[in-house]
């Protein structure tokens, strides 16, 4: 493995992950954490580039890197780029670069993972470039949100791997998150890569090796960059894509999550739906109660953790007029059904190989939505490894069977984005 030992590799992982635990966290300014300034896009971006930075501004990283060796600092920027939305219109995303100091003592050109945050809200206050300068937020009541991809981070830079962290569109900047939109998101992680490689004053250059991480609403939106690589972004150098968990099918997560601890994450998703469809906006009208209208408008500004604890274990029959599942009640419009049909993963090739994986009994994402992707992939002459986690179900509806494997699947994420890095031979399993 590049650049750091296996023993150091994983030290890093286990003492960042207890520090993230414990909130061991450095001091910085109050006024630089929030920067509300920053999330406000120029008046004109249309003319722009995919890609192209709109802002940039220095960014004190609260939590450096620990290991065993002492401490690994990054540089951090907090950046605006310029994006394409779900309908090929400009939109500014923020994010983050983390430019590591270790130096790459790896083949080639330091290489670039663009990483797509899991679940994180759609409140503004949920993006990941303002969890960068805290770590671990907390306000009361209920609004507790943290950085939960902070080892897979620590393992990139301990061997001297920049990161690039979008925020997705929407989240910190103006609008509806338009959370698991395939095109936005899609777009999003690209552009993010691109935005990095333009960043003056880093350690990477322009035209060095890429490779794409996300687990959950991650995974979906590193698949869809992998996707759509060749025909949005083919100047990038795509070695390669993990994609954990990824919703490929909105249908049948609608109903695999209905009634689970993330119901409310039902709520991000129409919102979403409706920011890039505001056809739909009628509809919802007519068949959702009050209680639906409420949860929409509730989940619109909280994080993940609220809307579980507000949320959670709640029927969306409980939210429409008729009394049915809400997948019961959208599935009768043709309009909506297009729209999630347009949705799915699985109708373009991936130019790069890929690593999915998915546990056997995952209670929010339903492993049969991902096998049947790595099926779609694999016909189209795709290199896809898919890995199954065998983890028995654990207090079904939890999401326990949703975290377990993200947890358990990180080392192999890690092997496969640093083997691609490398160029090594890689075969599929299809």
């Amino acid at each position: 493995m590049p650049g750091i030992t296996t023993s150091k590799l994983w030290g890093a992982i286990a003492l960042t992950a207890l520090t993230t635990i414990a909130t061991t966290i450095s001091v910085a300014t109050t006024a630089q954490a929030q920067s509300p300034e920053f999330y406000a896009p120029p008046a004109e971006t249309s003319s722009t580039s995919p890609g192209a930075i709109l802002k940039a501004e220095p960014l004190t990283l609260l939590l450096e890197i620990p290991t065993p060796d002492g401490i690994l600092p990054a540089a951090g920027t907090r950046i605006m780029y310029s994006s394409t939305d779900g309908n090929g219109q400009p939109t500014a995303v923020t994010g983050t670069y983390l430019d590591p100091a270790v130096p790459w003592n790896g083949p080639g050109q330091r290489p670039l993972v663009s990483l797509a945050p899991g679940t994180q809200g759609q409140g503004d206050q949920c993006a990941p470039s303002k969890l960068a300068s805290q770590l671990i937020q907390y306000t009361p009541p209920l609004d507790l949100r943290g950085e939960y991809e902070i080892p897979f981070i620590t393992a990139m830079l301990a061997q001297g791997i920049a990161v690039v962290v979008t925020d997705y569109q929407g989240l910190g900047t103006p609008g509806h998150h338009t959370y698991v939109n395939r095109l936005a998101q899609g777009h999003a992680v690209l552009d993010a890569a691109r935005a990095a490689q333009q960043l003056p004053g880093t350690r990477i250059t322009n035209n060095g090796p890429v490779a794409l991480w996300g687990y959950s609403q991650g995974g979906s939106a590193a698949a869809s960059a992998a996707e759509l690589h060749t025909t949005y972004a083919p100047e990038l150098d795509l070695k390669g894509t993990y994609a954990g968990a990824p919703p490929s099918d909105l249908a049948a997560v609608l109903q695999g999550i209905d009634g689970t601890i993330l119901t409310g994450a039902i709520g991000y998703a129409i919102n979403g739906i409706t920011e890039t469809y505001p056809d739909v906006t009628p509809i919802l009208e007519t068949e959702l109660n009050e209680r639906g209208t409420t949860m929409l408008r509730d989940v619109a500004g909280q994080c993940v953790a609220e809307t579980a604890l507000t949320y959670g274990f709640q029927q969306t029959s409980s939210f429409t007029r008729s009394g049915e599942p809400l997948s019961a009640v959208l599935d009768r419009y043709g309009l909506v059904t297009g729209i999630l049909e347009d949705q799915k993963l699985g109708s373009l090739t991936p130019s790069a190989p890929v690593l999915l994986q998915i546990g056997t009994a995952d209670d929010i994402i339903p492993a049969g939505q991902v096998r049947q992707l790595a099926a779609d992939w694999c016909s189209r002459g795709a290199t896809v490894q898919l890995t199954d986690n065998p983890l028995p179900p654990i207090l079904p509806g939890l999401a326990v069977n949703h975290a377990l494997p993200y947890v358990a699947g990180i080392a192999e994420s890690i092997t496969f984005i640093n083997d691609r890095i490398a160029d090594r031979p890689v075969t599929g399993n299809c």
